[in-house]
This record gives structure tokens, sequence and C-alpha cells, in this order.
């Protein structure tokens, strides 16, 4: 939409009130400033839902990932950091995990990075922080974090030109200044305009923010897993969207709903990255949707009832048009990365390859059941 100048952005509501800033400014202050929606006492799983809250089974795969990650290291000291910690919840349930999958003795130190306080009651063993370690060796796990690493939203006008979009807090835009230096850059090579009225979420900032944890590393495996396009499949209009208290709603930017859009993963991978869907991903680590014999049933029932159960469970992890679709870039650092089958390898930045091979498509919107 464009304002009586042919720019882009018109507004959506009254011109009067607070200035209006771009979309990065407003959401970085909605989300983590004072009163922010991810420092509310209720975290993220009082308004929607992840993978991890989806069932056990996923940070039951993510405690084998960090076994053979800790394989190829030759170690049996390893770091797990999760970045994005929310809550604790999926070091919690990796943790939980770690006993059955083991079948040699593994010490582990537990790391949640999150901007918000500690929750009482979590374990002693993990430590909390605001920002990663440095110099580790282990697995770094980013569950659902680059997602909402605000970015600038552009928007091209009926000229061919791309002007930042601008934001007030009760969610109406208006046209900024042209895009120019880094940001057209990075438009061009990963997210180039499909013409007037195209939108874009400029994701240089996500780049930075996983090159960042990825350096953290002396050794071992980053994993960032998100709903994600590629640049040969980006959506025309972008994809940033809210959520409150399980539903999908219009993005404001004023602490009360998530802001989220999907992620450039091809644009975020360095040499030697991989990239494949969660449903790869996950049934390489051996979560199967795969219904048990019919047999057990007369045999166990209590024993079917629970396999029937985890199918049910990893079939919505590994779901086409649900979480399956989910990307998974891993950054290996000094090792060779776990075998996790079908996969694209990046033999460089440029990862367009991937988008015809399938590797990871435009995923589902954020699961938002709370």
């Amino acid at each position: 939409m464009t304002d009586e100048t042919g720019r882009p952005g018109a507004v959506r509501g009254i011109r009067n009130g607070p200035r209006p800033e771009r979309w990065r400014t407003a959401a970085e202050a909605a989300l983590y400033g004072p009163g922010g929606f991810y420092l509310r006492p209720e975290g993220p799983a009082g308004h929607f839902r992840t993978s991890v809250h989806a069932s056990p089974l996923f940070a039951a795969a993510v405690a084998r990932l960090l076994a053979a990650t800790a394989g190829r290291l030759g170690t049996d000291e390893v770091a797990l950091v999760d970045i994005g910690a929310g809550r604790g919840e999926l070091l919690t349930g990796i943790l939980a995990a770690l006993p059955g999958v083991l079948t040699e003795r593994l010490a582990v130190q537990p790391y949640a990075v999150e901007r918000a306080p500690r929750p009482p009651g979590l374990d002693p063993r993990i430590e909390w922080r605001a920002e990663p370690p440095a110099g580790v060796s282990g697995l770094v796990f980013a569950n659902e974090w680059l997602d909402n690493v605000p970015v600038d939203i552009a928007e091209t006008d009926a000229d061919g030109t791309v002007w930042y979009v601008l934001v007030r807090p009760d969610g109406s835009e208006e046209p900024g200044e042209p895009v120019d230096g880094p940001d057209a850059e990075w438009l061009e090579r990963w997210w180039p305009q499909a013409g007037p009225g195209s939108r874009a979420e400029i994701g240089r900032p996500r780049d930075e923010a996983w090159a960042a944890a990825v350096a953290t590393l002396e050794r071992g495996l980053a994993v960032a897993v998100d709903y994600a396009h590629v640049r040969d499949a980006r959506p025309p209009f972008g994809t940033l969207t809210g959520f409150r208290a399980g539903r999908e709603v219009p993005p404001v930017p004023d602490g009360s709903c998530d802001l989220t859009a999907h992620v450039a993963l091809d644009a975020c991978a360095q040499p030697g990255a991989v990239l494949l869907s969660q449903r790869e991903a996950l049934h390489s680590l051996g979560v199967s949707g795969s219904r048990p014999p019919l047999s057990l049933a007369t045999t166990d029932p209590a024993a079917y009832v629970r396999a029937l159960s985890a199918a049910g469970e990893a079939a919505e992890l590994t779901a086409r048009g649900g979480l399956g679709d989910f990307g998974w870039l891993m950054q290996p650092v000094g090792i060779e990365p776990p075998d996790l089958g079908p996969r694209s390898r990046a033999p460089g930045l440029d990862l367009k390859a991937s988008a015809t091979a399938g590797a990871v498509t435009s995923g589902p919107l954020r699961d938002c059941r709370p």
C-alpha cells in the first residue's frame, strides 16, 4: 500500500501520537525493553507452543545429538548452550533424557542464555546467563531464537524504490528513508524485491547474531531451528506477525504480543553449514511417527498405549505442513557434523542450491496453541 506520495506503507490508523520508528527499534523495545513481552513472568509458553512443549521426544532427540557431538569431539566433557532458553524447558528435558541416551558417562555443563531472570525451581546444574559463554566445546542449540531477533522491514514503491517501513506503538505504519548501505546490499543478495508493494524482512541482524553465537564455540556444533525460507522461495509480502494468548494477532509493537518473522537461514549459514528440515533431522535422531504393531495391544496393552501416544507426538513434530517443515541450520566448528541423513552441504555462504533441493521450505507459522 502507498501514501499520497506513492511511497509504501500506508498508515493504518491515525498519524497523531508517538513518533514512528523503524521496526527493528520498535520490536527491540516491545520484546526486550522494560515490561517487554519476553521479560514477563509467564514466559513465552504462556502464549504459544514450540517443539519443546509439544513432546519430550524433541528434548530426547537433542540429547542424542549432544551425545553424537561429544563423539565427534572425542571427549567426555561437553558444554550444552541453549540460546533463547525461555524458562529452561529444553535444558530440563535434555538433562532428564540423557540417562536413557548415553551408554557411557558424559559430563555435561548446561547453560541457559536468556534475557529474562532465572525462573524459580530450575535445576541447579543449569547456569543462567544473559550472554553465551565463550570458548566452550560442545553443542550450541537455538530453538526459535533467531525469529525473535528484531529486523527492519522494507517495502517497494511504484517506482521501484525500496523504503524502510516505520511503525508506531499502535501498529500504524508509514514510509521512512530509502534503504541503503549494508541493508540494501543484503536485500540485493538475499531477498531481491518482487515489485511494487513487495515487503521483506532485512535479516542482516540475524546473520550477525548467529555468527556471534557460532564464534563462542572453540569446537563443536551450533544448531539453529526455526521456521524458515530460502532465497528462491522468499514470501513476496514478508512474514511478520504477532502472537498473544494462543492466537495469531496483528503485529503491534506495544509489548502486548510476540513479534516474529520467518528466518532466512541460508543467509545466516557460514562455510561448511548443513541445512535440512526438522522432519529429516528428527527422523535421523530416532523420532519416528510409525504406529506400534497391533500385536503389542494384545501382549502388553499398557506398552501399546504408551507407544501409540509417542507415535502421535512424533508425527506432530515431523508433520509436513507443520513442525516438520522447520529448518535446521547445523554449523560445525572444528569437527565433522554428525551424520543426519539427507542434507544440503554448503560449500560457501551462498546456499541457493538448497532451495531447489528442498532442504528448507517456507515453514508454518508458529504453533500458537498454549
